[in-house]
């Protein structure tokens, strides 16, 4: 029978509440009004727990933000590269462009302006590996012949991605599931496979 307290366990479970704390309060009154005391009175631990494990605030609520997105933003391969990044971009929008989430997402861009290892920290842990995604779906596309072989794919995810964080840093609203199919079928459509072209009329 296990008579001492496992110390894994409860520690596990207080990092849980935190979390849990941080983006409820993010959600509740915004992200800049959240304080780590808040966050520790929420989650029933100490401010000395919290910074224990993260440096400040928004590594927190960072943390907090890439276990929410976990595998909603991973990208399908139905073998069709504008379908696929349709479904992919959708949810994107849907899950954390859009909504309270939205507001807690730009609260963590806001402040890696002037805190340089949340940058880093935002771009190792969340933005990276989705940008390597975006750009290795891409890859294939262009290797079965959906892109033209010479097709920047790093230019591409900058025209797909940059107009939706365009909008949602500006307030200017998500493009709607219609919205994101058009601006796609326009990158796409500029990237598609070289056509040969027509030798002109002979006179």
């Amino acid at each position: 029978m296990e008579t001492s307290p496992n110390l894994q366990r409860r520690s596990e479970k207080s990092h849980r509440a935190i979390l849990a704390a941080a983006m409820e309060l993010c959600v509740e009154v915004g992200y800049g009004k959240v304080t780590v005391e808040a966050i520790a009175a929420r989650a029933g631990v100490s401010k000395k727990t919290i910074y224990r494990w993260w440096p400040a605030k928004g590594a927190v609520v960072l943390e907090a933000m890439v276990e929410m997105v976990g595998e909603v933003t991973q990208f399908p391969d139905t073998g069709d590269i504008v379908t696929d990044l349709r479904n992919q971009m959708t949810a994107v929008v849907d899950y954390f462009m859009t909504g309270p989430r939205a507001t807690v997402y730009t609260g963590i861009i806001a402040e890696t302006q002037h805190d340089e290892a949340l940058a880093r920290d935002l771009l190792e842990q969340l933005l990276g590996p989705r940008i390597e995604a975006a750009r290795e779906r891409l890859r294939l596309a262009r290797e079965q012949g959906q892109l033209a072989p010479d097709a920047d794919l790093d230019m591409a995810v900058d025209l797909l991605y940059g107009p939706i964080y365009y909008r949602l840093l500006l307030h200017l609203g998500a493009y709607s599931h219609k919205q994101i199919g058009a601006l796609i079928d326009l990158v796409i459509g500029s990237l598609g496979p070289t056509r040969r072209a027509e030798p002109p009329p002979s006179r």
